[in-house]
C-alpha cells in the first residue's frame, strides 16, 4: 500500500468511528447523570428538588431556577440530562 492510501485510509477509518464514540460518550454521560441523580434524590420520587441538589449537584443547585423553568419545585433526570446533551 502507498503511503497516501494508508493515510486516506486512516482517516476515512477515523470519520466513520467518530458518531459511535460521540453516541459512547453521551449513553456514558447520561448514566453518569443517572447515577448521580439517584444517589441525589434521597426519597426516591424521581423529583430532584433545590435541597436535594444543594449537596450533591452544585452546578445544578447554582442554575436551578433557571433549569426549572417551568416553576415546579424539581427536576427530572431527563430534564438533566436534556441540558447536558445542549
Amino acid at each position: 500500500m502507498t503511503r497516501s492510501f494508508t493515510s486516506t485510509l486512516l482517516c476515512i477509518s477515523i470519520l466513520a468511528i467518530t458518531p459511535v464514540l460521540s453516541y459512547a460518550d453521551d449513553a456514558s454521560k447520561n448514566r453518569e447523570i443517572a447515577e448521580r441523580f439517584a444517589k441525589c434524590d434521597v426519597n426516591h420520587d424521581g423529583k430532584l428538588t433545590k435541597a436535594e441538589a444543594k449537596g450533591c449537584m452544585p452546578r445544578i443547585y447554582d442554575h436551578f431556577s433557571y433549569l426549572d423553568s417551568g416553576n415546579k419545585g424539581y427536576l427530572t433526570v431527563a430534564e438533566i440530562q436534556a441540558v447536558a446533551d445542549r
